[in-house]
């Protein structure tokens, strides 16, 4: 009997690990995502690089100008997990990306998978890129090539046991990894669905102004889309957007885009804060960029502060 058990439990041990085996094999890119990648444009590349903020967590902490075209990471941020260190991404080929092919890269953006195949924690916030055209990661892949090549090693992270095994992100991902929209339901305007693109993908919005769920570390509660999360560090809150917010709710599209191309409020308050470099970023793009945004910000649901 005994040794029936044992043997019971070997085999459902077996069944167990094969199906996390499986459920956690990082992804390869789709055909659908194979299609749209080539002939990028780098000139349209940098307005993808400006509205992904790229340069806000790859170059120098607080970098000014053609500074944060310098992604040579080593920034830190202090989570719950533990210690995240931001990778070398320019085009050095010994230290950074530079030896990547344009499928490697896509697949890092769209499916959080390393050239040797293991997963990205979501710190790298693939969760909102995958939601991106495959067109645009040739036109940023392109423009990325461009940039000034950094000679710096990676640093490891330092996360806590439990958050060591990348194997187990797999497991997260199929939970909180797809390329759906977050919003559904809103007006049939063009305008709006360019923002919506901008704001839930590339410009990866969702990712610092909306609250976790219980498993957190990426997973949006999207019932407060938007409505204000804590910082990563977990020692400060950043604002609610929505139409219910106290303050930016009374605010214009006009307004908002305003802000993000100049910095300064309604009241002539200036931003402040990591929304610092987030605005630098955003006023190189298009005003018709901003005003997408801003339409989209106007249409989304309230949450009340």
């Amino acid at each position: 009997m005994i040794k029936k058990l044992i043997a019971i439990a070997l085999v459902l041990g077996a069944v167990a690990f094969a199906i996390f085996w499986l459920l956690t094999t990082p992804q390869k890119l789709t055909s659908t995502q194979m299609a749209g990648l080539g002939n990028g444009n780098p000139e349209m590349g940098e307005m993808v690089f400006w509205a992904g903020g790229c340069g806000s967590c790859h170059a120098d902490k607080g970098a000014k100008g053609d500074d944060k075209k310098r992604l040579g990471g080593g920034q830190q941020l202090d989570t719950p997990a533990g210690l995240f260190v931001t990778p070398n991404i320019s085009p050095d080929r010994e230290t950074g990306i530079g030896s990547w092919t344009e499928e490697q890269f896509a697949n890092a953006m769209l499916n959080g998978v390393s050239p040797n195949g293991s997963h990205y924690y979501p710190s790298f916030p693939y969760t909102s890129y995958a939601k991106m055209k495959s067109e645009d990661v040739s036109h940023l892949w392109a423009y990325m090539k461009t940039l000034p090549e950094i000679s710096r090693a990676n640093e490891p992270h330092e996360l806590s046991i439990f958050f060591q095994l990348r194997r187990g992100v797999g497991l997260w991902k199929t939970l909180f990894l797809n390329n759906e929209k977050v919003v559904n339901n809103l007006p049939d305007d063009p305008q709006i669905e360019f923002g919506q693109y901008l704001v839930e993908g590339v410009g990866h919005c969702g990712e610092c102004h909306t609250p976790r769920t219980a498993l957190g570390f990426g997973g949006y509660n999207k019932s407060k889309w938007l409505g204000g999360g804590l910082t990563p560090e977990g020692d400060g809150k950043i604002p609610n957007i929505t139409p219910g917010a106290k303050e930016i709710g009374s605010w214009s599209v006009g307004d908002i885009a305003g802000y993000l191309k100049s910095g300064f409020t309604p009241e002539f308050d200036s931003v402040g804060g990591s929304m610092v470099s987030v605005q630098e970023n955003m006023a190189k793009l298009p005003d018709e960029d901003l005003e997408a945004i801003a339409a989209y910000l106007k249409a989304i649901p309230s949450i009340s502060d």
